[in-house]
């Protein structure tokens, strides 16, 4: 699984990026065939509390699903996202097992 990080407009802390790593690889867990997820990062202007937004996508065969999360921490949108993702993947899982 190919993991690919890109912060708009600031550089993503090194702390960031591995946390990222760490709770992506957890979805493996969910669906064994993940080909890429691309995380974006961007800090939404005004400067206001919920300014911190993460957009997810998950690209699997003939598939992608997308899930983005503003909160006020980089970390707890993340954390959203992969919640939401998580919960496509299981949908998207059983709907095939039910073919």
């Amino acid at each position: 699984m190919e993991t690919r990080i890109q912060s708009i407009h600031f550089d993503a802390s090194e702390q960031l990026q591995t946390f990222i790593q760490k709770k992506v690889a957890k979805l493996e867990r969910l669906y064994d065939d993940i080909k890429v997820v691309e995380v974006s990062l961007k800090v939404v202007k005004p400067e206001t509390v919920k300014n911190k937004e993460a957009g997810i996508k998950i690209t699997i065969p003939n598939y992608e699903f997308y899930a983005d999360k503003t909160y006020d921490t980089f970390e707890e949108s993340i954390d959203e996202a992969l919640d939401a993702l998580s919960k496509q993947l299981v949908k998207y899982k059983e709907k095939q097992l039910n073919k």
